[in-house]
């Protein structure tokens, strides 16, 4: 392991949180892909197992923020285990009503509970971010492992997921993403040396969301348009490698993918980085959108393969500054809110991109399908451009600093958020 990335982890309870990180975020890669996969082994249609992957994912849009608003004014051990064991039992009927072949409306119902599952990935985030808070450089770094690990979780997830349910049985990929989620989740809370503690919110801003920051809002909007083309290149390979005769091969082909990022991520966490970051930030949108342009030429799985890798690779370096500017207009009492909010953002995206893009297979055929994520990539890179002068303005925090847009703070005298 490079000396950058060995150093974060000389702080006490860093690899157990952020192992335990690694086993919660697993079911996010999977149950999206696992549900797609589970309901088209049943019924063969891609029209209702993209509709029900965006319904949880829209789930998740809606519940996620509040559970993390929940976490940053109670804490993460008295919030993530209620919340994961109501999101395991949501699934848990979801894959009753599917195997027993219960009527389509049962199946929408379930998934629609499945959303109140914790978002791992903030809670660990927020745990760098105490640790590291007054040291840019290791929190940088250590964004960037996390980046890493989402993209392992991604490489790992979709094979796991699609090996299971086609090889075992159809429900196999769902209820696995299920079990690790209750160890994840479980394993997490316990480490009450790691957790941020709570941070009250004064007066009348008790009641205030992250999401009134002009900041946030450019950043999940953007996120949108950046889930949407994810989630219709994970439907769309998953008909492709049916088209071709080889539909197990999608969780390879959408393991690249994501191993092109975790390559990226491994690189961009040594990097000593200069320059603005919303700047940084603009050129990896563009850069993920341009390099999905690509895939329309996929002719077979190999062409694909190859650029979902070359494509993966603008996601990490983005992720990890689109974080980063969470902490730069984000107050602290709000942080994991604020990280939540723009997984919001990606999950909200990725429903439009499972439904937009299971409903152009089923229209046109997986080949025409690939156009929609090249859409979204130009809604993304559209989004951003209108809004980075929004990320370029200083932000004060709740702790009476100020943050430039080189993402160095001092000090300043007015707490009110801008």
């Amino acid at each position: 392991m490079p000396s950058s990335y060995r150093a974060i982890f000389t702080a006490p309870g860093t690899k157990r949180f952020s192992a335990a990180g690694l086993f919660g975020r697993m079911p996010l890669a999977m149950m999206g892909i696992g549900i797609v996969t589970m309901v088209s082994q049943i019924t063969g249609r891609y029209g209702i197992a993209g509709a029900l992957s965006a319904t949880a994912a829209l789930s998740m849009a809606v519940l996620g923020p509040q559970i993390s608003r929940l976490v940053d004014r109670y804490g993460q051990a008295r919030v993530l285990r209620p919340a994961a064991l109501a999101s395991t039992a949501a699934v848990a009927g979801l894959l009753v009503c599917a195997v027993q072949e219960a009527p389509t409306w049962t199946l929408f119902v379930f998934t629609a509970v499945t959303g109140c599952v914790p978002s791992v990935g903030a809670m660990i985030r927020a745990r760098w971010t105490e640790i590291y808070r007054d040291r840019p450089r290791e929190l940088h770094t250590a964004y960037s492992w996390e980046s890493l690990i989402d993209e392992l979780c991604f490489v790992c997830g979709p094979i796991v997921a699609i090996a299971l349910s086609t090889s075992v049985f159809p429900a196999a990929g769902p209820l696995a993403a299920a079990v690790l989620l209750l160890i994840g989740v479980f394993w997490l809370s316990a480490q009450r040396d790691t957790e941020p503690p709570v941070h009250p919110r004064e007066g009348d801003r008790k009641s205030d969301s992250a999401i009134r920051l002009p900041g946030l809002q450019v950043l999940v909007v953007t996120f949108v348009a950046v889930g949407a083309a994810f989630g219709a290149v994970d439907v769309v390979s998953v008909a492709f490698a049916e088209e071709q005769g080889n539909k197990a091969a999608a969780g390879i082909v959408l393991g690249l993918y994501a191993l092109g990022s975790a390559v990226a991520a491994v690189v961009f966490g040594m990097l000593d980085l200069k320059g603005p970051a919303p700047r940084r930030w603009l050129i990896g949108v563009t850069a993920m959108a341009v390099s999905i342009i690509p895939l329309q030429l996929a002719g077979d799985l190999v062409f694909l393969a190859v650029a979902l890798f070359v494509a993966g690779m603008a996601i990490a370096p983005t992720m990890v500054t689109t974080m980063a500017l969470v902490g730069h207009h984000v107050p602290r009492s709000s942080l994991t809110e604020g990280m939540t909010w723009v997984s919001t953002g990606l999950a909200i995206g990725v429903a439009l991109g499972f439904s937009a893009g299971g409903w152009a297979v089923d229209e046109a055929g997986a080949e025409a399908g690939f156009l929609v994520p090249a859409i979204a990539g130009a809604a993304a890179v559209l989004s951003a451009l209108l809004g980075y002068r929004r990320l370029k303005r200083p932000v004060p925090t709740a702790e009476g600093q100020q943050v430039d847009d080189h993402g160095q703070r001092e000090r300043h005298s007015d707490t009110s958020m801008a």
